[in-house]
This record gives structure tokens, C-alpha cells and sequence, in this order.
């Protein structure tokens, strides 16, 4: 297959995909890959690849996909980063988004470094550093300001988005609110149905965090259609257990319960573990409450273990990470820590690889 062959199928690609016709273009990008030796083509098909896995949730597809590129450069990094995140393998994650981050800081890229600020914000927002999760989606659209008139306004949309989500686990809900709305607004005008779904899952749960929930459970449904027809299975997970905080909200706790298993079964089939860890967190106030002891145990224990396993746990003082929020530091290992536990003991190396100091720069 040649350059031009090449181009064509990927735009064939494009044409299907922005029909919702996304398995019929991943069988016309894999033949592609599969096939064309145009060295830009193939790496152009890699990035479509990448994104549609990601959009519907596909992180284990992701990873397998990386691995045709023949040079890992910041795009990739990236995308590593975030295939990670959503398998919740913090430590690679993070470790791929500093590679990403490094190479737009040697390569003056100022759209990587814009993109790589969007998933560390999504990063820190997952493990509750909410001051970090805040950071850099502003630092991203400071970017926008700076450097993004000639940029799609989707990269704008991008820092919004983000901005949003930490301002509503920071508590400042008007503000999380305008940021949504920006984001919204500009999804609506290029029909990017990814990120409708996304601003919608937001403003249900800030809607959420208002107790208003009954104008939380249409914006939920709203988002849950989306997501379903794109394939986001990831997002589903988040709708869900949103829908549930809402019937635990009005003391519907059989109703919470339902929306947990259905959140389970995809987590599960998915492999996120995260979603897992939060859905025991729930269903340990669930049992409490109701006072059945044998499945509250059950679910203390199941919490703990996936704690253990994506080693959400600082290794100084022994608490677990992603409780409540807390200020994190990460260390050159890419292990992070509390920040009072490292200005409090210090350290020579990392307790849970032994390599040396804190990292430097604004990871």
C-alpha cells in the first residue's frame, strides 16, 4: 500500500469514524497498519488507533497498539500514560507522562505539553491531590492563552473540562460550573460526542455535590446514553457510581447497591481497578449502614487488597492514597508519597525502591 493508498483509507477511517461507525474504521485503520509502508502513514493510523481506543475505554488495546510505533516520542509516551491511568497502574502511568512531558520541553512543544497537563490534571484528580489536579488544566490553558490562536479550540475545551472537575472536588462549584459550561459549549459547536458526555457526567456531579439530585439523575442519563454509544466503558464506571452517591443520598441503598454491581461488572470486564476500590469504598458505608457485618468485612477486605495492588499506599507512614485529598510528591522512581511525610522524615532514597531524591520540576 503507498502514500497515497495510505491517506485515503485513513481519511475513509476518519469519514467512519465521525459516523459512529467505529469498529467498521478500526478494521479499516488495522488493515493499514497491517499493510502500508508509508512510515508517516502508519504513525498517523497509530495516533487514530489510539485515540478511538481510548475514547471507548479500550486501555489494554492501547498498550498492544504502542508497540508498532517505531520510536517512543512524546505522543506515544502520552498516550502510554493515559492507557495506564485507566487501568490505574499509577506508577507507569506516571512515569510515561513525565517521559511525554520531557520531550515537549526539549522539542518546544507547547500542544503536547497542553495535552500532557490535561492527563496529569486527570491523574492527580483520580488520586486526590486536589492542588495538582487543579494545576495543571489551569497551567494547560494558560497554554491555550499563550500559544493556542492557531490550535483547535478543542484543546481549550480539554483544560476546561479538567479545570471543572478539580474546582468541584475542591468545592468551588461556580466555578466548576462556568469551566463546564466553556467546555459545553465548545463540544456542542464541533459535535464531539466524547466530551458532551464527559460535561455532562461533570455537571451531574455537581449537581450532585448540591444535593440536587433530581436534576443530577437526568444529566446522568444523559451522559450514560453517550457513553454507551460510543463505547466508553470507563465513563460508564463514573456515571454509575455517580447515580449511585445520589440513591445513597436519598437513603435508596437496595437502588445504590444495583448501580454498583452494574459498575462492577464493567470495572471488572475493563480491568480498572480504581473503579473497583471505589465501589468497595461504597458499598463499606452501604453495609455499615444497613449493619450487615459479614458483607461490610468482606468488603473492607476487598478494598484493602486493591489498595495493595495498585500500591495506593504511602510507603513512610502506611496510609492509603486516594482517600481524602492530600498533597502528594512524587519521587524520580515516579513511587509518590505525602508530602508531609517527605518534609517530615526526609529521605535518601525511595522506601520502596531505594532510589535517590525527590524529582525536580513541576511534576
Amino acid at each position: 500500500m503507498g502514500q497515497d493508498q495510505t491517506k485515503q483509507q485513513i481519511e475513509k477511517g476518519l469519514h467512519l469514524y465521525q459516523s459512529n461507525q467505529t469498529e467498521k474504521a478500526l478494521q479499516v485503520w488495522m488493515r493499514v497498519l497491517e499493510k502500508s509502508a508509508d512510515p508517516a502513514g502508519r504513525f498517523r493510523v497509530l495516533g487514530c488507533l489510539i485515540t478511538a481506543h481510548a475514547e471507548m475505554g479500550r486501555y489494554k488495546d492501547m498498550l498492544k497498539g504502542t508497540t508498532v510505533s517505531p520510536q517512543l516520542n512524546g505522543q506515544v509516551s502520552l498516550s502510554m500514560g493515559n492507557a495506564f491511568l485507566g487501568l490505574s497502574i499509577f506508577q507507569k502511568a506516571l512515569e510515561c507522562f513525565e517521559k511525554a512531558l520531557r520531550y515537549a520541553h526539549n522539542n518546544d512543544d507547547k500542544m503536547l505539553e497542553c495535552r500532557v497537563c490535561c492527563s496529569l490534571g486527570n491523574f492527580y484528580a483520580q488520586i486526590k491531590d486536589y492542588e495538582k489536579a487543579l494545576f495543571f488544566p489551569c497551567k494547560a490553558a494558560e497554554l491555550v492563552n499563550d500559544y493556542g490562536a492557531g490550535w483547535s479550540l478543542k484543546y481549550r475545551a480539554m483544560s476546561q473540562y479538567h479545570m471543572a472537575v478539580a474546582y468541584r472536588k475542591l468545592g468551588r462549584l461556580a466555578d466548576a460550573m462556568d469551566c463546564c459550561e466553556e467546555s459545553m459549549k465548545i463540544a456542542l459547536q464541533h459535535g464531539d460526542r466524547p466530551l458532551q458526555a464527559l460535561c455532562l457526567l461533570c455537571f451531574a456531579d455537581i449537581h450532585r455535590s448540591r444535593r440536587d439530585v433530581q436534576t443530577a439523575f437526568p444529566r446522568y442519563d444523559s451522559a450514560m446514553s453517550i457513553m454507551t454509544e460510543i463505547g466508553n466503558r470507563l465513563g460508564q464506571i463514573q456515571v454509575l457510581l455517580g447515580v449511585a452517591k445520589c440513591w445513597m443520598i436519598q437513603k435508596e441503598l437496595d437502588k445504590a447497591l444495583e448501580s454498583i454491581e452494574k459498575a462492577q461488572e464493567l470495572a471488572e470486564g475493563l480491568g480498572n481497578k480504581l473503579g473497583l476500590l471505589k465501589l468497595h469504598c461504597l458499598c463499606e458505608r452501604i453495609y455499615r449502614t444497613k449493619g450487615q457485618q459479614r458483607e461490610l468485612r468482606d468488603h473492607v477486605v476487598k478494598f484493602h487488597e486493591c489498595v495493595e495492588e495498585m500500591e495506593l499506599y504511602c510507603g513512610m507512614c502506611g496510609e492509603s492514597i486516594g482517600e481524602k485529598n492530600n498533597q502528594l510528591q512524587a519521587l524520580p522512581c515516579s513511587h509518590f508519597f505525602h508530602l508531609k511525610c517527605l518534609q517530615t522524615n526526609g529521605t535518601r532514597g525511595c522506601p520502596n525502591c531505594r532510589r535517590l531524591s525527590v524529582k525536580p520540576g513541576y511534576v
